[in-house]
Formats: structure tokens, sequence, C-alpha cells
């Protein structure tokens, strides 16, 4: 599906004065997809129409990414998209989901969990599974660009940022017979640029400080001593947020289940979403029988 295509079949709701794409199709229970940076929602296409069978599918474009306005002179953080995201639910009328997350979406996930911890989130989260990201600050290793862009010159170099250059960072965070294809490629930078998107990436690039700052907040806190079931999906090729990653996960959480994705990288419901459907299905399958178990006993 192109993203154009994608657009048509989503709608629009307003938050803090902006517009917000989102889109949500199926009965059942609500899954809620959030996205990565600095792509958007139309990174779970490929999941989409199996998810659909299975549940109420709901998902956005944060704020600043692909069909979502993308003001410049706006605070953007991670804790905002959090709030978007209930916001969101609230504009739905849903008091519960389950949650997918990659990449950015990630830490805006746990942020939710937090906030679930406290008692403070609007709605309840049934589980969260998480791909790729890079939710541990010490064992992530972002690119080069990255970190040009979170620095003071971020908003220098940004309008120079092109399609070649998209390309071959793509490329190198994808696994080695995954790569992207063209037309794939053509799409991605058709999502990032959209509205002017290039001049907001430096803004949203800071994402990588707060997550050293609120470290402890969606790591010890957010991840340890809940009831709510989570897991991990990961693509152990991905240079940034891999095996690395994983690995730390399965130090943090003890007992959560860790289902690792021999020569996928980054995206991996983009590289291998057969692969990422059947581990999911699999797991929630799992907890769902000892839930059951609990509750007969």
């Amino acid at each position: 599906m192109e993203p154009q295509q994608w657009k048509a079949t989503g709608s629009f709701f307003h938050y803090n004065g902006h517009q917000v794409f989102f889109k949500k199709e199926g009965t059942g229970e609500p899954l809620l997809l959030i996205h990565g940076f600095p792509t958007a929602s139309w990174d779970w296409h490929k999941l989409w129409h199996s998810l659909s069978q299975q549940f109420q599918v709901i998902t956005v474009d944060l704020l600043g990414y692909g069909f979502s306005d993308k003001p410049k002179n706006y605070p953007y953080s991670l804790k905002d998209q959090a709030d978007l995201i209930e916001s969101f639910m609230k504009e739905l009328k849903l008091g519960h989901t389950h949650i997918l997350a990659h990449d950015y979406g990630d830490t805006v996930a746990q942020e939710l969990l937090a906030r679930q911890k406290e008692q403070k989130c609007s709605f309840e989260i049934k589980s969260v599974c998480f791909l790729n990201g890079g939710m541990f600050p010490e064992t992530t290793k972002p690119r080069k660009i990255q970190k040009l862009l979170t620095s003071k010159i971020g908003p220098i170099i940004a309008p120079f940022l092109n399609k070649r250059r998209l390309s071959k960072n793509f490329h190198e965070i994808f696994g080695p017979d995954t790569k992207p294809t063209i037309q794939e490629i053509n799409h991605y930078w058709e999502l990032i640029t959209y509205n002017k998107g290039k001049y907001v990436i430096p803004y949203l690039s800071r994402y990588q400080l707060e997550r050293k700052k609120f470290r402890n907040r969606w790591v010890e806190y957010a991840l340890t001593g809940h009831k709510t079931p989570i897991c991990m999906i990961n693509g152990i090729h991905d240079p940034i947020s891999g095996i690395n990653i994983a690995s730390r996960f399965k130090e943090v959480t003890e007992d959560a289940e860790v289902y690792l994705l021999e020569g996928i990288g980054h995206y991996p419901q983009m590289e291998a979403p057969e692969k990422v459907l059947s581990h999911y299905y699999s797991w929630l399958k799992a907890f769902s029988k000892k839930e059951d178990e609990l509750y007969q006993k």
C-alpha cells in the first residue's frame, strides 16, 4: 500500500490546535500501534490486514511525523506525544488497549507504562510488545547523522538532508537480505518531507536527550515491578538497537519474553512481517493462557 492510499483510509483529530492523522479498522480488543523516528504509522501497513482481523487496530502519526501537522515552533517531547496518545484514546472513547511499539514509539509506551504504574494513565494498558528501539541509552548506538541532528547544528544541516542520504542510512540499518526497495525509500522520503517535515527533524531528534534525562523513570520504574505483560521482538542485525538492546531488555525485565530475529535489522515490521506476527500472536496466546489459569484458581 502506498502512503497516499494509507492516508485516504484514515482521518484526523485535533490536538493542541494541530491536525493529527489516525487510522482504525477491525473489531474486538483495541490494539494501539506506535511508530518510530523518523517515519510514520505507514510503517505498520504490512501487519495491518492480519492484525485488523484479530483486533480493533488503531494508530496515529505522532505530531511532527507523516501526515500530521509539523509545526516548527513546538515544544516536541516524548511526554507530549504520550499526552497526544491519551487525547487520542479519549477521542475514540477507548478505556483500554494493547500496545505494539517501535523505536521512538517504544519510549512513548514506556512513559505510558510509568503513568499506569502511578495510576495516572487515562486508559488501561493490557500489554506492550516492543520492537527495535533505543530504550536503554547506555547501550544504544546512534548513527553519526542522529548525533549531528541532535546537536546545536541540527537546524543548520536539516535543509541539506536528501533522499540519497536517507537511502544510505536505511540500507545500513536494515538486514543484509532485507534492504528497502527504491520504491520504499521513495515512500519513506514522501512521509518525512510531507508538510515541510525536514525542518522539524532536529527538534524531534532531541528525544535522545530525553531518554538520558528520564532514563530511571523509563527503565527501572516503567519496565519493572508491575503486572502488565511485556515482551520484545528484536531484529538482531540492527546496528543501533539490535542484540545490544535485546540483551539489556532481558537483564532489566528478568522474566519478559524476548524473540530474536536473525538477519533482520531495525525495521522488523517491514523486513519480516510474518515473523513478527507469528511471535506476537504466540506471545499473546501464551500470556492469555496464564491469565486464564490464574483466574480459574
